[in-house]
């Protein structure tokens, strides 16, 4: 008895998941991206983090597309938010300024297929938010990089209200 009641959960719990549309993320030679400079700590660290948060920014944006949409995503360049200058102390590395003159930025080319993979949208950008330090609130607080965040999930807002990509 426990065993089918067992299988009766899993099978509930697999039928109320939430499917989604899928992203590939590709990073073209982030080496020579515009800005993507640590502040203290090693760049090479620096970028896979980075790199990390920027995929699940994606991630969380691809859930907002329909069952079984693919997303490929090509990042040409970036240029985080503020400007990184030299700490003249002994006991801390460089440090990230952010000031309005230094408005994030990222370029990248992105195809997006339904679900018999015909795409529906392809295209190069070049996102920028020359306001960023104008907003209230800003994207969801989980990234380090909240200021691209809120830039990226603004930007995707403007192509699903705009109809060039479909809403769940």
């Amino acid at each position: 008895m426990k065993l089918m009641t067992s299988a009766i959960l899993l099978a509930m719990a697999m039928a109320t998941q939430v499917q989604a549309g899928e992203v590939k993320v590709t990073w073209q030679e982030p080496e020579k991206y515009t800005d993507i400079r640590p502040g203290n700590e090693s760049k090479s660290g620096f970028q896979e983090r980075m790199i990390k948060e920027f995929d699940q920014i994606f991630a969380d944006l691809a859930k907002k597309l329909p069952d079984a949409y693919q997303w490929d995503i090509t990042v040409t360049d970036v240029d985080l938010a503020g400007d990184v200058r030299p700490f003249y102390r002994n006991t801390v590395g460089d440090i990230r300024i952010i000031k309005d003159l230094y408005w994030p930025r990222m370029t990248l080319t992105f195809d997006l297929k339904d679900e018999k993979g015909k795409s529906i949208a392809s295209g190069t950008e070049n996102i920028k938010d020359m306001n960023f330090l104008m907003r209230s609130a800003l994207a969801t607080g989980n990234s380090a990089f909240r200021y691209e965040e809120q830039m990226l999930r603004d930007w995707f807002a403007k192509q699903q209200r705009d109809k060039i990509f479909p809403s769940r």
